[in-house]
């Protein structure tokens, strides 16, 4: 039986991702937490749990100190970082953070159990896109410091079509709320999507807010 933790600040995917694990019967998720200090605590009292899947972002602390500390605390705990995030600085940080593995929430419950199998027999599961860009980082570490010095820049029309994206307005919304074409709401959020290198509205919005762009 492998002993499972989860840490992630939002409820709804904590339940989802225990949805995935209930399939298979070798599983048992000992504990949750809400974030990552809240991780610790628990941890004093589930010393023998096995591995946790660890969500990135996070208030109090996040998924990459908290792996830095229960690595340097309990080395034998794996950690996969299971988040929506693929960016390069995220993968950088986990990986010398000491995280095992690095996956998408988007992954099905077949591949998340292969993925924790593949952990706990001491391999490094990764989703196909993060295998690409660590191997992209260990061929030129120099290519990571220099995309993170670029600083992210949105026009100002660009600024304004994020906010209305982090209200939860669909794209006829937006366009009626900021006297647009739908079609150009649409480029708008493409050009987005391009600059802050995400693929979907949640990346979007998350990540303009942790560089306070909204």
């Amino acid at each position: 039986m492998i002993k499972i933790a989860i840490a992630d600040d939002n409820s709804f995917l904590i339940r989802t991702v225990q949805e995935k694990l209930s399939f298979f019967e070798d599983f048992a998720v000992r504990c949750t937490a809400c974030d990552g200090r809240d991780l610790l605590d628990k941890l004093q009292n589930n010393r023998n749990i096995d591995l946790i899947l660890m969500d990135i972002e996070m208030p109090e602390m996040n998924g990459i100190e908290a792996t830095n500390i229960i690595k340097s605390k309990y080395p034998h705990i794996r950690i996969i970082m299971l988040t929506v995030f693929d960016n390069d600085e995220n993968i950088f940080n986990a990986i010398k953070a000491g995280a095992d593995g690095y996956l998408l929430k988007e992954i099905n419950p077949r591949d998340l159990y292969q993925g924790i199998i593949e952990t706990m027999n001491g391999g490094a599961a990764m989703h196909p896109s993060i295998a690409f860009k660590t191997l992209k980082l260990l061929r030129d570490p120099n290519h990571f410091e220099k995309e993170n010095a670029d600083e992210i820049k949105l026009s100002q029309r660009e600024i304004e079509v994020l906010e209305q994206l982090s209200k939860g307005l669909n794209y006829n919304n937006i366009a009626d709320n900021l006297i647009l074409s739908p079609s150009t709401v649409r480029k708008h959020i493409e050009n987005i999507y391009t600059k802050l290198q995400v693929h979907n509205k949640l990346e979007a919005v998350e990540k303009a807010k942790n560089n306070k762009l909204i």
